[in-house]
């Protein structure tokens, strides 16, 4: 999959590959809708917050008698049934709605959003960008780019690039993140997703998809490597080791003796009971 690359003034310069470790996964959207709900549920807060009949100022003085009153029973004036009494199964700050993905489920998911972003023509490139502060610059770059001004689009940069963050941040709809920062809610959030040229392979050797054959053989090289001198020494001490020990004939066992004085002994009885 191609697309297209422009320079930092905005004119279209050449064409470059995408990844396809990256950018040609599969849609999963089931994977795709958990990983966007659990960066939703871990951002949400509880704000709302009662207090109980414990926590409400007040009197603990019981505010008549028990019984021979005809009336209803009646504890302290913190009692829920009171007005500016504590609330029953009111809602508390304490909920915990923290989810979690493992990581491997998530890099699926954002390789699945990446491709499927890519899949509609929506993924740009820009060569690099100035260290100069201008939020003018930018929005005029991005006017020359072609993507709809004002619609979301999301800005990737290999690292912390200030320059870049500082003339992102009142330019509308526009949103900056690192390569190792990308998240699944982001990419499917946004219309356009704008990549620095760097970004792309920073993103690529963290979530592109490793072949099983490559690390195979990573593996394998690795088993093949050259030892050191002293590695060898010990190999081949061990080798003789186990060759002396094959050479040397094993001596019998206690419970052996045994057993053939035993056999031995009943051959002789059995001799004697023929006669």
């Amino acid at each position: 999959m191609k697309i297209d690359v422009f320079s930092a003034t905005g004119t279209k310069t050449k064409s470059m590959d995408l990844p396809a470790s990256l950018f040609e996964s599969e849609a999963n959207w089931g994977l795709m809708h958990q990983a966007v709900i659990m960066q939703q549920a871990n951002r949400r807060q509880s704000a709302a917050h009662v207090q109980t009949r414990g926590e409400i100022q007040g009197s603990t003085r019981k505010l008549y008698a028990q019984k021979h009153t005809g009336q209803a029973r009646r504890g302290s004036v913190r009692s829920p049934l009171l007005r500016g009494g504590g609330k029953a199964f009111g809602p508390r700050n304490i909920i915990n709605y923290v989810q979690d993905m493992p990581q491997k489920m998530r890099h699926a998911a954002l390789r699945s959003s990446l491709s499927a972003v890519a899949a509609k023509g929506s993924i740009l490139a820009i060569e690099s960008y100035p260290d100069t502060v201008s939020t003018k610059d930018l929005a005029a770059l991005i006017k020359k780019l072609p993507v709809q001004y004002g619609r979301k689009i999301l800005l990737v940069s290999p690292s912390a690039h200030k320059s870049l963050q500082l003339s992102a941040r009142n330019v509308p709809s526009l949103k900056t993140v690192r390569a190792a920062y990308l998240n699944a809610e982001d990419v499917l959030g946004s219309m356009y997703i704008i990549f620095l040229v760097d970004a792309i392979e920073e993103a690529d050797s963290i979530f592109g998809k490793k072949d099983k054959a490559a690390k195979t053989s990573k593996k394998h090289l690795k088993d093949m490597s050259p030892k050191s001198p002293k590695a060898h020494k010990k190999v081949a001490k061990k080798t003789v080791k186990k060759e002396a020990k094959k050479l040397v004939p094993k001596a019998p066992s206690k419970g052996k003796k045994v057993a053939s004085k035993k056999s031995s002994a009943s051959s002789k009885s059995s001799d004697s009971s023929a006669s």
